[in-house]
């Protein structure tokens, strides 16, 4: 249910020396940058909503591909750049933060066959590199190195797939930051790459099963419409290794729901295929197919209501995490050939606390528990018997261990907002943990304090957030802050280590993220009450941190900057319509802002069970107008200091939905806070970005938050 993505180690370096040096750039009002903003045609666009006319004067940025999108991108770029060079400490910041970005990054190793593999980056390097290494003790060798793939850095890998004769690994292979991929084969041994190659992959990974995979993907797009186009029949193949891609066997189809998702996994005794059809984000319907018999795929739970997910077999047994009549989720047993819910055997019923995810390895269960936003894992037998809890270091997140049934060495990362994320290793057998990977610290985490509130929304109801400080910050209202939030698509958000943060705390600065509704942190029914027309519990639980944050003396209005990225982008532009005087700065990234049109481009579509559509009924069209950030921008309006970052390659949350935002919010401004765009060349949703990219759009956000929050910058070389 929650795939935790790790941040990894800091390497120590002596920053006492530099002290002496530091000195703040200015304990008075920084000056105003003056911006001129570069004009932005507009057009005679309008829709028709059930009698309703919208007008949509900047739809020609929805075109990537004209002349005049890519001349309005370079000059807004131009305006940005021109803005924050004029800041006197950008450069100093960049430094601070390559200094504490330049640390050793490990992944937790898996084992295949022999051998070991994981992912490491020195510290500065663009991409991480993939390593196999015999046994725990055996020399490091480079598998493959990305960064030689492409010299701008630009160009992300992956391990999509195992055979499970160790023999052969898929490899993915994604550019510029697009969500599309290419499959690569390698021979494990030879470590040589094959001549088979997949394209068109968008979502999912590769299932080995015999003498090839099963795997997911689109039908080529037209020129022109690669990373716009609506993407339509996600359909499940075949591919036999040797085999050229256009002799692979199509597996599964549904030309009635051209719309919904596909995605596949071989169990791993391989006597099954188990299959996900999706019509977005949210619940899901389950099937499998015996691949001993000729027999066609068998639908195990129906409708697209519930999430129900095969974790593991034994025989004709399936263990199944669902939330069918449990909101926080439970494993079940169902036995194939006495499926109905009547027959079902718990395993582990649901509790109190959120069942985010169970996995196996060596022979066990594992199950995680979200409790109060925060991981707690447990050890079983398949039965749920002999539970026991594996002891982690502190109050934080960590990865549930897993692994094939014949491994015993498993391991897992563990991390919070002040311990960078470390590998323990777990012996099945005995059942110890112990410490695998560690790097120290660029920083002494002994000086700050991360800690859990709970305030009341807007309608009374309670919700926690974390805050991380430095020990002894007076709540005077004078420290700057940063709120980051999420709310949607039953994501949790638990504690993790992140160094550009560092640049925060440092400065006297208050890091805060609140557990909104929509998020799965307290199960289903958190995450629906922030959904479809109830989207806006999540603004009001957002707008209400904020002046708790305020009302506590954590920080003031001229102090407070939000931020968020897609459905969190969507979530700072909302409320920066909603309560424009709330804030001094606001960073929406990525942001979803035409919520009129969002189903429109590449996958968007799959995400109207969480929004609502505004062409499925009026009241969902009205609901929708009501709070979408491009319709809510009003003139005259003092907006905050904004950076709107997306990138040009973004073929998840299209730019063109930050490039209407910026434009509206440039011609309604009114008052001296800049408005500005930061738009990415190579760059995507995200996801595979270098790390030269990364250090850059860090450093310019921290500068521009410090700089319109007239914080005293320390860390500056006098």
């Amino acid at each position: 249910m929650k795939n935790l993505l790790f941040l990894f180690f800091l390497l120590c370096t002596m920053v006492a020396c530099e002290e002496g040096n530091q000195t703040p750039v200015n304990d008075m009002s920084y000056p105003g940058i003056e911006v001129s903003y570069p004009e932005t045609a507009t057009g005679d666009v309008t829709d028709d909503y059930f009698g309703h006319e919208v007008a949509d004067p900047y739809r020609w940025l929805e075109d990537d591909n004209a002349d005049d999108t890519k001349d309005w991108v370079k000059v807004q770029n131009e305006t940005t750049n021109g803005y924050l060079d004029k800041i006197p400490f950008r450069n100093a910041v960049r430094e601070r933060y390559e200094e504490l970005f330049n640390y050793p990054k490990f992944s937790a190793p898996f084992k295949v066959g022999e051998y070991y593999f994981f992912n490491k980056n020195d510290g500065l390097q663009n991409q991480s590199v993939i390593y196999r290494q015999k046994g725990l003790e055996g020399e490091p060798v480079v598998f493959i190195d990305p960064n030689k793939i492409s010299a701008e850095g630009t160009t992300a890998i992956s391990i999509a797939g195992l055979s499970k004769d160790n023999k052969y690994m898929v490899v993915s292979q994604s550019d510029a930051g697009s969500d599309w991929q290419k499959f690569y084969v390698y021979d494990v041994e030879s470590m040589q790459k094959t001549e088979d190659v997949i394209e068109w992959v968008k979502f999912g990974g590769a299932s080995f099963w015999k003498d090839g995979f099963f795997y997911s993907r689109y039908p080529e797009p037209k020129d022109g419409e690669e990373l716009k186009g609506n993407n339509l029949m996600h359909s499940v193949y075949y591919h036999k290794l040797g085999d050229p891609q256009s002799a692979d066997k199509l597996i599964y189809e549904d030309k009635e729901n051209p719309t919904y998702y596909h995605f596949g996994y071989v169990t791993e005794d391989e006597n099954y295929h188990v299959l996900f059809q999706q019509p977005g984000t949210d619940g899901f319907k389950t099937l499998y197919k015996d691949l001993g018999s000729d027999a066609g795929y068998v639908t195990l739970f129906d409708g697209y209501s519930n999430k129900s997910s095969v974790v593991h077999n034994i025989g004709s047994k399936f263990l199944v995490l669902t939330d069918i009549d449990a909101p926080n989720y439970r494993l079940v047993e169902v036995d194939l050939d006495n499926p109905a819910q009547d027959n079902w055997k718990n395993i582990i019923p649901e509790s109190e606390n959120l069942l985010q995810g169970c996995n196996t390895g060596g022979g066990k269960l594992f199950a995680n528990y979200l409790k109060k936003a925060t991981d707690r894992i447990y050890e079983m037998d398949y039965d749920g018997s002999n539970q026991k809890e594996i002891k982690l270091p502190g109050v934080g997140s960590a990865n549930t261990p897993g692994g094939r049934e014949s491994t015993k060495i498993l391991f897992y990362a563990y991390t919070s907002f002040l311990y960078p994320p470390t590998i323990f290793k777990y012996n099945v057998e005995t059942g110890e943990s112990s410490l695998f990977q560690q790097t120290p610290l660029k920083y002494n985490p002994e000086e700050y304090v991360e800690k859990q509130v709970t305030y009341k929304s807007k309608d009374g109801t309670p919700v926690t957030m974390f805050l991380v400080h430095k020990k002894g910050l007076e709540q005077d209202g004078n420290n700057p802050c940063l709120l980051y939030a999420y709310g949607g698509f039953n994501i949790s958000l638990s504690p993790s280590f992140s160094t550009s943060r560092i640049l925060l705390l440092e400065n006297g600065g208050v890091f805060a993220l609140p557990n909104l509704r929509g998020g799965g942190e307290y199960g289903e029914d958190w995450h629906q009450g922030g959904m479809l027309m109830k989207k806006q519990n999540v603004f009001d639980d957002y707008i209400a941190a904020a002046e708790y944050l305020i009302a506590e003396g954590y920080t003031k209005k001229e102090k407070l900057a939000i931020q968020g990225g897609s459905n969190g982008g969507l979530l700072v532009g909302a409320v920066m319509a909603q309560r424009p005087d709330l804030y001094a700065v606001a960073f929406p990234a990525v942001g979803v802002m035409d919520m009129l049109r969002y189903h429109k481009f590449t996958v968007g579509k799959g995400w109207i069970p969480e929004y609502g559509s505004s062409e499925q009924s009026e009241e969902m069209f009205d609901y929708l107008h009501g709070y979408s950030p491009v319709h809510n921008l009003k003139p005259g309006v003092e907006y905050p200091a904004t950076m709107v970052t997306t990138g040009d390659h973004d073929d998840r949350v299209v730019p063109a939905h930050s490039f209407k935002f910026a434009a509206i919010l440039q011609q309604a401004h009114e008052g001296k806070n800049p408005v500005l765009i930061r738009i990415e060349t190579d760059a995507g949703h995200g996801a595979g970005k270098p790390t030269s990219k990364i250090i850059d759009e860090q450093a310019d956000i921290y500068s521009f938050l410090f700089y319109n929050t007239d914080t005293p910058v320390k860390y500056i070389k006098g």
